[in-house]
């Protein structure tokens, strides 16, 4: 006979079921919002109809991409919020399927929810405007106000407007950064660091109060090769003489003054701008070429996301046979760190499993390996590195395609590519690394907490952070170092087939332009995405039409994460007050935060450049 549960039992059992049972029906609901989330997602509701003579409108918002964030995708989609990243690819595919669609007769640029892109990313997407333009088409900007990054792309368009209340801003290019050293000190902090290389920089903001000589004038020549190329782009795009966005920003303050503050009068005075006119008028300037659309009170148009839902719709009902080879798209965005990574980085264990299945996969020829990423973790460089070495020994050529940054770290996951293709404006190089490793034992003994014990070895223990480094330990961690970086070089010199003297003369940590890289044998070729998938395919033997571009990219988390970025973003809805939220988003902008999050190599070894400049990214 069966023992007879007690009161207290029953009522645990009971409680316990209810659990079990909310528990499964939680699972149920995730389900369900999951589901629900990607059907929302990839459903994009019915395919947008093209008409006769329209305008495509290039409106890119937020920050410009490589590879979106599929988690912060969905979650947009469902709380039905702005979108706040735009990939490059998707303008530039617009682009140029407008270039040839006989129904799109111009395209107007809207830049100013536009917050972060890179000089490459820029250039690319000029480079795809041109291809429009020489169709025939016209382009027309309009801006309420242009920061630098924007302008650099109105001013390849046939017209620029902008709002009587706005302007253009130009500042020029700038790095700056938060230097540690006296906080560190005060905290009694010590930050022990190992590095190799006369311009490994990255270290210095816990070495220094302030930017050394050596970092000064290596930062000083590729920022100048930078501006330079911008500086030409302007006169080119504009017609105007050489220098002339130098000649805007030193005549600046005294123009204004004479304008009377219109910062618009001193832009179109100086040739940046042709029209002053507001959003209405600029509609109706263009609906006097394309037609006005009544309905919604603006010129005939279509979005380029709808655009391009449009085309690829027609394209999926026209293609009667799959191609039957691939060219396998992957990307290496943001910091590089062990691990899988978190949304925006760029995850040792994610890259490198996504280079394998394409390794695996029969049906893909070629690897185009997609780069924008200042480095990070050597570890993690290094098995993705390892694993674009496999495709190489299973007959799949690799072409590494380097986007704004490509440096370090970046750099090192690129070298044994079959071909590296870049921009003359591509941050590369930063060949060279660091380490790291943080000891509070000053603060600890402050607050009257003190360590000691006992090893088997001089060694046992000897790593704990709490205690003090041993002249032992750091020998041994600088040989480290310094094996790593001659690790570093020799693959260089391996890979891009050089004496390991001439990569020594141009490593040491520094930071070079895409015009200085390809000058110096680092980088093969310029041209963006297309040509290097077009030479990818030409080294798999692949002939026009018989392969596509596919991409290789992380599936959502599943589904806990798309529901933590939604409960997330509902409790920023909800949650802190304007004036606390807008302090944390600022100390999270710090470079102190930034740094704390982006290092978590296993082994405290770098290889990262600080190397974006500011007034181009958006920082």
């Amino acid at each position: 006979m069966a023992e007879k549960k007690s009161f207290f039992g029953r009522i645990f059992g009971f409680i316990w079921g209810v659990v079990i049972t909310f528990y499964r029906v939680l699972i149920v609901i995730s389900l369900v919002v999951f589901v629900g989330m990607l059907w929302t997602l990839y459903k994009g509701g019915p395919t947008p109809n093209v008409e006769d003579n329209v305008a495509l409108v290039i409106w890119p918002a937020g920050e410009m991409v490589e590879q979106l964030d599929q988690e912060r995708r969905i979650v947009e989609r469902v709380l039905r919020e702005e979108p706040s990243q735009t990939r490059l690819r998707d303008l530039v595919e617009a682009l140029e399927a407008a270039a040839d669609d006989k129904r799109i007769s111009s395209a107007v640029l809207k830049l100013d929810t536009m917050s972060h892109a890179g000089m490459a990313q820029l250039d690319e997407l000029v480079a795809a405007m041109a291809k429009f333009q020489a169709a025939g088409k016209p382009i027309h900007a309009f801006g309420p106000y242009y920061d630098q990054a924007g302008y650099r792309v109105a001013a390849a368009a046939d017209d620029v407007s902008v709002d009587p209340m706005g302007g253009v801003l130009l500042e020029g290019f700038s790095v700056y950064q938060n230097y540690f050293k006296d906080a560190l000190d005060k905290l009694g902090i010590k930050m022990n660091v190992f590095r190799v290389g006369e311009f490994k920089a990255a270290v210095e903001p816990f070495l220094r109060n302030d930017m050394s000589d050596e970092a000064r004038k290596a930062n000083q020549e590729w920022l100048n090769d930078l501006w330079a190329q911008y500086g030409k782009a302007v006169a080119d795009g504009r017609q105007l003489e050489a220098n002339a966005a130098d000649q805007y920003i030193e005549g600046f303050r005294t123009s204004m003054e004479t304008f009377r503050g219109d910062s618009a009068g001193y832009a179109r005075q100086s040739g940046l701008v042709t029209h002053i006119e507001t959003l209405r008028e600029f509609r109706e300037r263009v609906g006097e070429l394309v037609g006005m659309d009544d309905e919604h009170g603006s010129f005939r148009q279509i979005h380029f996301g709808e655009y391009l839902s449009a085309v690829r719709h027609t394209k999926r009902k026209l293609a009667s046979d799959r191609p039957p080879s691939r060219v396998a798209l992957i990307t290496v965005q943001g910091e590089i760190v062990d691990g899988p990574g978190e949304p925006g980085q760029a995850g040792g264990e994610t890259i490198s499993a996504l280079l394998r299945d394409a390794r695996m996969d029969e049906e893909v020829s070629a690897v185009v390996l997609r780069i924008n990423s200042p480095g990070g973790s050597a570890w993690a460089s290094e098995i993705i590195r390892r694993e674009v070495d496999e495709l190489k020994k299973a007959g799949k050529p690799v072409v590494a395609s380097m986007s704004s940054v490509a440096a370090s770290g970046g750099y090192w996951v690129a070298m044994d590519a079959d071909q590296i293709w870049a921009s003359p404006s591509t941050i590369t190089g930063s060949i060279g690394i660091f380490g790291l490793i943080p000891t509070i034992e000053k603060p600890l003994s402050d607050m009257g907490i003190h360590t000691d014990g006992i090893g088997t070895t001089s060694l046992a223990g000897a790593f704990r952070i709490d205690r003090p480094l041993s002249e032992d330990v750091s020998a041994i961690f600088q040989s480290e170092i310094e094996k790593g970086y001659r690790q570093f070089i020799e693959g260089v010199a391996k890979g891009r087939d050089m004496d390991i003297e001439a990569v020594e003369a141009i490593a040491q940590g520094r930071v070079w332009s895409g015009e200085d890289a390809k000058e110096f044998g680092l980088v093969d070729a310029f041209g963006g995405l297309e040509e290097a998938s077009q030479a990818a395919a030409k080294l798999a033997g692949l002939k026009e039409g018989e392969w596509k571009l596919e991409e290789f990219a992380p599936f959502p988390t599943f589904p806990t994460g798309i529901l933590g970025s939604l409960w997330g973003a509902m409790s920023g809805k909800l949650g802190l007050s304007t004036e606390h939220q807008f302090l944390l988003d600022a100390v999270n902008k710090t470079d102190a935060a930034k740094w704390l999050a982006r290092f978590n190599d296993r082994r405290g070894v770098y290889a990262h450049c600080m190397c974006a400049p500011g007034s181009v990214l958006g920082q």
